[in-house]
This record gives structure tokens, sequence and C-alpha cells, in this order.
């Protein structure tokens, strides 16, 4: 028998989705995923996360057993009736990073406005968590305001930084100090990719002093859009002193992959101790 359940994950520059099989037993079961731009209201999201999930899975709302939302609005889509519970962001992408690669145990999950290091245990349940959520500077944001100072696509900017030959220092820890910085060094001669190179290491620091805070174990992983960032990912791995285990999933569908699998949980009334779990509360 199959059991369809769902995960919405409504971030502050993309909302994602995901519908698995909760019955598979092992790696995660996945019948369909979906990514658009972030809404300026997070229901207009999850309506069109929905509706693709459906359009590509061939699905409909009453073949799914559970839904949970995660992420920013995830009170106001329970409340609508578009998910029947809702789960802190944290929660999901620990879960979800633990359920595809089981013998992880740090997760470091960098979204547009927000830095997390994440510890769960054998069980994939949250045991210790530290964000940063008051300053740009170890966020996507951050490097999408570097990405237009240099003129290049924030797709491309990990990829010019690996290409650097003498990357620069930065020395601000402020995001708007660096951008002053980045203009600042173009217009001393330096080459573009050994600004990036730059870029990608100020925000390693940052993010690196974060993850310290739960004592990040030998098995580390990434979520979020910045983990398809390879430089940023490199600095990070030098800084920490370890290498960062592969996860056979986009990085940004984590979120919306661990809600599905939680939601899994709830509707067969297995989640009682990952429901007890530490839980921040609250949109991220």
């Amino acid at each position: 028998m199959t059991l369809y359940c769902a995960g919405i994950d409504v971030g502050s520059l993309t909302a994602e989705g995901a519908i698995v099989d909760g019955h598979a037993a092992g790696k995660p079961s996945v019948r369909a995923t979906a990514r658009i731009p972030a809404r300026a209201n997070p229901l207009h999201s999850a309506r069109e996360i929905l509706a693709q999930l459906y359009a590509d899975s061939g699905l409909r709302a009453r073949d799914l057993a559970y839904t949970v939302s995660t992420g920013y609005g995830r009170e106001a889509i329970q409340e609508a009736g578009l998910a029947r519970h809702n789960l802190s962001e944290i929660s999901c992408h620990g879960y979800g990073a633990w359920r595809l690669q089981p013998r992880v145990r740090t997760i470091i999950d960098i979204g547009g406005q927000d830095a997390k290091a994440i510890r769960v245990d054998d069980q994939g349940r949250l045991t210790e968590f530290a964000m940063n959520d008051k300053c740009a500077a170890g966020t996507g944001h951050f490097l999408e305001l570097m990405s237009r100072s240099l003129e290049v696509d924030l797709a491309d900017l990990g990829r010019l930084a690996l290409r650097a030959r003498q990357p620069v220092h930065m020395t601000s820890r402020c995001s708007i100090f660096v951008e002053t910085e980045v203009i600042h060094f173009l217009q001393r001669g330096h080459r573009r990719e050994d600004v990036a190179a730059g870029i990608a290491d100020a925000m390693a620091e940052r993010v690196a002093a974060l993850a310290r805070r739960v004592r990040p174990t030998a098995v580390v992983t990434m979520t979020g859009g910045v983990a398809k960032n390879l430089a940023v990912r490199r600095q990070l791995e030098r800084r920490l002193g370890l290498r960062m285990v592969e996860l056979d999933c986009d990085p940004q569908l984590v979120g919306a992959l661990g809600a599905a699998l939680l939601a899994a949980e709830l509707a067969t009334g297995s989640a009682a101790g990952l429901a007890g779990a530490p839980d921040p509360g609250g949109p991220r």
C-alpha cells in the first residue's frame, strides 16, 4: 500500500515542495518535487507548489494522507487548510538530511536570510542548533548582493571564485562594508576571480564560527541554496578541518523532503520522539 505525504517549505527567496511514499523503507521514495520563486504571500507560494506537485505526480489533494508545512508562514499555511501540521525548518532540514544520509549528525543550512547549524542524533531528532538571523553576511542574500557588485550571475559566483590566483582578504564583517570593499578592490584592478574568492572566504568564516557553536561532528553536510556554491563549501571545509558529505538530493529541496518524511511519520503515528524533540518554533 502506498502512503503519499507532502512537505511544503516556503523560504524568503524560493519555495519548495515534495511528495514521498511514506511506507517506503530505507532511502526516501520521492514521487515529485517542485521549486518556485517565493511569492510575497506564503499562501500563494504554498498553493502554487501544491498545484505543481499534483501536475507532476498525477495525484490530487485527496490522495495525500498528510501534509506538513515549514518555513515562512508555516502556521498560516496550516490554518488555511493546505497542511495538517507545521514544523520548524530546522527540524525538517535536520531530519531530511539524516534520512538521505543516516551517518550525518551535523547539518549546515544556509538560506536566503539566515544560516543555521543543526545537530541531530542517530534517529534524526534535533538535539541542538544555532542560527544567525540578524546579519546578512552569512546568508544567501549576502551572495546575491556580492554577485551584483561583481556583475555576475549568482549561480556563477562559486565557479568564478574557484579560478582565483591571489584571493583578496575582506576585513569587514558587515555585508554593507564588504560590498564597499568589493568595489574598492575592483577599482584597484584586482581580478573578479580573486575578489569572488575573498567573498567566499568571508562568508565561510562567519558560518564556520556559527557551526562551531554546536560542536560539529566528523560527518557534516550542507543544505540550502548556498550548498551549491562550491567555493563557499570548500572554504568551510578548510576552516572546519573536515570534508562535507554529499546528499543524493538538490540541497534546496532537503527542507521540503524532511517535511514530507515527517508528515509520513505523523500519518503512521511513529513520530512521537521526533515531535517531542526541541523545536525553536516560529517562521524562519
